[in-house]
């Protein structure tokens, strides 16, 4: 088994090479037929909308005229109060799905959880979708997207307490996104974004797939899909990474890979949340040691042993920390025992059939919204 594994080094690919002419083919069919489910599925979900409305449906939806075709989903608190002229701490939300699925409605459960739990506004992004747009289109969507609700007058967003959270490629994007002049205040000295939660994020695509997996905490003492050695990300990555980026890409700019991003640019708050059993954990373990001075360690990220259901890990360093510097904080948050995307349990049971990992992925995640709300509030939301 070892002699097969591969180091860091041997994983890493400055520039993305061209794939050979048939694996391009078929991953081109597989992404385009998978965004077709996906936009049939939504349409149908839309429909079905119309006559029940869901019980975490949004408050309302937006558009604007700089991206007619992408629409918000926004969540007001149940003890807002319409009448008054009090504005609200912002939370926008970035959805995942490769960059090639996902649709903002998939986040309503966890967004409008968020919104009650914290009084907070949320308000979930849209983003053009690959493989008919690549890299960097989605994240200029968003900037033109954020930028559009922070000048509307009819959202009453409090400024001064902005934050954008992200899961898996939307986490990816978030980051990026907060990069950019108009967010980091490198353009015109306003920043406007300097609060980050990446949530089980992709960070740098330099690194073959082989290596994360190789890296991947696994728990054979669970019997079942989570004693896999695999990871369902796995078969699909080569698809997504296709469809977002084009032969030669630089894996070193940071829009694509934050992994690679001057820590002064970044916003100085960032809540990395990964899980466990996700073969992306390894990347955000790299990058957040980076930005704190930590040993990085055995990239294996958590423990074999299995933890208590249901809980979160808060006094192991393994699971756990928060670093503050002078001017913000870095927090790391590792929810045990979960694979990639366990917030969407509710979806992920019928794949895996696994009713005890979606029950303390539901226990969870509860959790993990109240650490995520805390920090923000004894923090860049103070």
């Amino acid at each position: 088994m070892t002699d097969n594994r591969i180091t860091l080094e041997e994983a890493h690919r400055r520039f993305k090479e061209p794939l050979p002419k048939l694996t391009a083919i078929k991953c081109s069919v597989i992404a385009y037929a998978l965004r077709a489910f996906i936009v049939v599925a939504n349409y149908g979900l839309s429909l079905k909308e119309k006559i029940v409305t869901p019980a975490t449906a949004p408050s309302l939806t937006k558009t604007y005229a700089c991206r007619p075709k992408l629409s918000l989903r926004i969540f007001f608190p149940k003890s807002f109060d319409e009448t008054t002229e009090e504005n609200l701490p912002t939370v926008f939300t970035i959805h995942g799905g490769g960059f090639v699925m996902g649709d903002p409605r998939d986040d309503d459960h966890f967004n409008y959880t968020f919104a009650n739990m914290h009084s907070v506004l949320v308000v979930a992004l849209d983003y053009s979708k690959s493989p008919r747009v690549h890299f960097p289109t989605p994240i200029y969507d968003l900037e033109s997207l954020i930028l559009a609700a922070l000048s509307d007058p009819s959202l009453p967003i409090d400024q001064d307490r902005v934050a954008i959270m992200g899961s898996s490629a939307g986490g990816n994007l978030a980051l990026s996104v907060s990069l950019l002049p108009s967010m980091s205040g490198s353009g015109d000295g306003v920043r406007r974004i300097k609060t980050v939660v990446p949530m089980y994020p992709v960070v740098d695509m330099s690194v073959r797939r082989e290596y994360k997996i190789q890296t991947r905490q696994w728990k054979p003492s669970f019997g079942g899909f989570r004693a896999k050695k695999t990871d369902m990300l796995f078969p699909l990555s080569p698809v997504f990474e296709a469809a977002y980026t084009l032969p030669g890409q630089d894996h070193h700019d940071p829009l694509l890979n934050p992994f690679y991003a001057d820590k002064d640019k970044l916003p100085p708050y960032i809540f990395f949340l990964a899980c466990e059993l996700d073969m992306l954990a390894g990347e955000s373990w790299r990058m957040i040691c980076g930005l704190t001075g930590r040993e990085i360690g055995d990239e294996t990220v958590g423990r074999e042993a299995i933890g208590p259901k249901g809980e979160l890990i808060l006094d192991d360093e393994r699971y756990s920390f928060e670093t503050k510097t002078k001017e913000g904080s870095y927090r790391w948050l590792l929810i045990p025992d979960q694979i990639h995307a366990y917030d969407k349990y509710e979806n992920l049971v019928k794949l895996h059939g696994d009713r005890e990992l979606s029950k303390d992925a539901e226990l969870k995640l509860i959790e993990a919204q109240k650490v995520i709300g805390k920090w923000l509030f004894e923090g860049p939301f103070a």
